[in-house]
């Protein structure tokens, strides 16, 4: 080997020793100047590894035998020196294939005995506790190595026994339990609320028609009073067209009787004023001391001349009464 420098990838490391290094000098991901003949370089892989941890048959708490398979991943850690150095000196010179070796046996001896401290129900129901509980083990030890574990997972439980199975069957009965629980619950939850919806419902039908009829019954007796205050108002109408035509007959008959008597007093009046016209109108002739009449020789002469005259004046009365106020005295004297 000639002297210079030496490189690796991120994902291996150098481990420099021999002349001027009290230590290995360890450069992970780098380069390092050796010295040929004075100084050694090795390699040491800082790859993740990836173990299927194996626990066939193992007996838990119960005594129940159960087999277990968990995927483990892990690596040597390069960032801390510490524990890279830890790792070269338990696996320098060895090759991936016995460093994968070496960790798995620990994982299976660390995965068997937490199998062991459990029950087949807490392993089955939480394997999130299990997985952790291995994990958390497994890495307190492997960083001894320098080897880190970055993850575990169970993969799978079985068991020749048909234990799971049954456990299996009784989750599958107590979750169809639950879900017939579920089920009459929901339909019970159902029916109270068809219920309810239904009381509020026919609360809500109850109000309204309620409503209706407190509205039909302000109607009808909004009604009745309106049609009180119309038969009131047509019966006033009536009562005012009644005393109306009552009144006008009265008046009619009024003015009948009035007419009638007005021309009975004229009549009456005359009939006593006559004898005072006749006397008036004699009266002259009463006082005159000599009367000379001149006859034609027809007709009357003397005193029937004289007397004849006077009625006359007399007669004339009627058509001057008629004239004056439309009365005809004569034709009520003769219907009369």
């Amino acid at each position: 080997m000639v002297w210079g420098f030496v490189t690796c990838g991120p994902n291996e490391a150098l481990v420099v020793s021999g002349c001027c290094h009290m230590k290995p000098l360890l450069v992970p991901g780098g380069r390092a100047f050796v010295w040929p003949s004075v100084q050694r370089v090795q390699r040491i892989s800082l790859n993740t590894m990836t173990l299927q941890v194996e626990s066939p048959t193992v007996y838990t708490s119960q005594g129940v035998p159960i087999s277990v398979t968990g995927i483990a991943q892990v690596k040597i850690q390069g960032q801390n020196e510490d524990m890279l150095l830890t790792a070269c000196e338990q696996f320098l010179g060895k090759s991936e294939a016995e460093i994968q070796h070496i960790a798995l046996v620990t994982l299976e001896g660390h995965q068997r005995a937490i199998m062991g401290s459990m029950t087949v129900e807490e392993i089955y129901k939480d394997r999130k506790k299990f997985s952790k509980q291995v994990f958390e083990v497994a890495s307190s030890d492997l960083v001894n190595m320098g080897i880190t574990v970055v993850s575990y997972t169970l993969k799978d439980i079985r068991d020749e026994e048909g234990y799971l199975k049954s456990l299996g069957m009784a989750r599958t009965a107590e979750v169809k339990r639950d879900a017939r629980i579920g089920e009459a619950e929901a339909r019970c939850d159902a029916t109270i609320k068809e219920a309810i919806a239904e009381e509020q419902r026919m609360a809500s039908r109850f109000l309204n028609d309620t409503e209706i009829a407190k509205a039909q019954r302000d109607f009808e007796l909004k009604k009745a009073v309106y049609d009180v205050e119309v038969q009131t108002k047509k019966a006033e109408a009536f009562a005012i067209a009644a005393k109306s035509k009552a009144e006008a007959e009265q008046l009619a008959k009024k003015a009948e009787a009035w007419r009638e008597y007005r021309e009975a007093a004229m009549v009456d009046m005359l009939l006593d004023t006559l004898p005072k016209v006749a006397a008036e109108v004699a009266a002259p002739l009463s006082q005159a001391k000599k009367i000379t009449m001149v006859s034609s020789g027809t007709g009357e002469v003397g005193a029937a001349k004289l007397t004849g005259e006077v009625l006359q004046i007399v007669n004339k009365i009627p058509d001057l009464v008629k004239s004056i106020t439309g009365v005809d005295i004569s034709r009520s004297v003769h219907a009369g």
